[in-house]
């Protein structure tokens, strides 16, 4: 099976490579696509637009914390999660082949890449830090142009795609830097894509409370009853409502059946609950 697979960024990027290791790992016959979109926004209107489409988000960093923008994003959307993939964001510094550190004199990246390898380029100051869209653009731009004295800081498989060479890996100061990546799908499809029912360990929900004394407490102590793990909790305020809050949640648990019944004795508490899907625990190596 072919499968379309919606990312944010070019051919090369994080989304790219996240995508394509996803499904190897668990669809290991299906070829996949991926179909590149400007901006996250612009992914979401592709994915409600075209049912027949998947789509792979970045949700949270273990460094830049949680993509508050991208839970917006999903909330307001038709779509179900169906997967998680977490990935280790590892750098690399690629250039046209045949030069060494000392010939660059000039280096492009996502501000984030940027500032995630600083320790690595004050080690080169002679190096001038030029900002771009994103890093698989970055490499893509300079294997193009065929840009001498120029590299980019991407990921080791966008500097091979585009036919870089690799003058350094490894590059960012901290190494314990993994992304969390949710796998979107319509609801009508998701069921080729999650397992049975009852091995299902995972939920991820939305809601928000009424503006009463000891609101979230009565809920958390209900989902601690039935045995429900609080794996994340992420609050935003509501514009436009002073001092009220929406709470993203994520659920893991040992049986699927009791989750629904903690979700039906917890729905009365509740206002504006949306499910954004059930699906299994990323089991990858990080």
């Amino acid at each position: 099976m072919k499968r379309f697979v919606t990312i944010q960024g070019v051919a090369g990027c994080y989304h790219d490579a996240a995508a394509r290791d996803y499904f190897a790992k668990r669809f290991p016959d299906d070829e996949v696509e991926t179909v590149p979109c400007d901006t996250f926004a612009d992914m979401f209107d592709r994915l409600d637009t075209d049912p027949s489409l998947l789509g792979i988000v970045a949700i949270e960093n273990t460094i830049a914390g949680a993509l508050l923008q991208n839970h917006e994003l999903l909330r307001r959307s038709n779509l179900t999660i169906v997967g998680e993939h977490k990935m280790r964001i590892s750098h690399v510094l690629a250039a046209i082949p045949g030069q060494n550190i000392e010939d660059i004199s000039e280096v492009s990246s996502h501000p984030m890449a940027l500032m995630q390898c600083e320790q690595f380029l004050h080690r080169h100051p002679w190096i001038k830090m030029t900002e771009a869209f994103d890093t698989a653009g970055a490499a893509r731009e300079i294997s193009g142009n065929g840009r001498q004295g120029h590299a980019a800081i991407c990921g080791k498989y966008a500097a091979e795609l585009y036919g870089l060479g690799i003058l350094a890996e490894s590059i960012e100061t901290n190494k314990r830097n993994f992304t969390r990546f949710l796998i979107l799908a319509d609801p009508l499809s998701a069921s080729s894509l999650l397992p049975a029912e009852d091995t299902l360990r995972k939920a991820s929900v939305v809601f928000t409370l009424p503006h009463s004394q000891g609101a979230l407490s009565k809920v958390l102590t209900i989902l601690s009853f039935y045995d429900m793990n609080l794996s994340k909790i992420q609050s935003m305020p509501i514009i436009g409502r002073e001092w009220e809050y929406r709470f993203y949640v994520d659920l893991t648990f040992d049986s699927y059946a009791r989750y629904l019944k903690a979700i039906d004795a917890v729905r009365p508490l509740l206002t504006d609950f949306k499910s954004l899907g059930q699906y299994n625990e990323c089991d990858n190596e990080i």
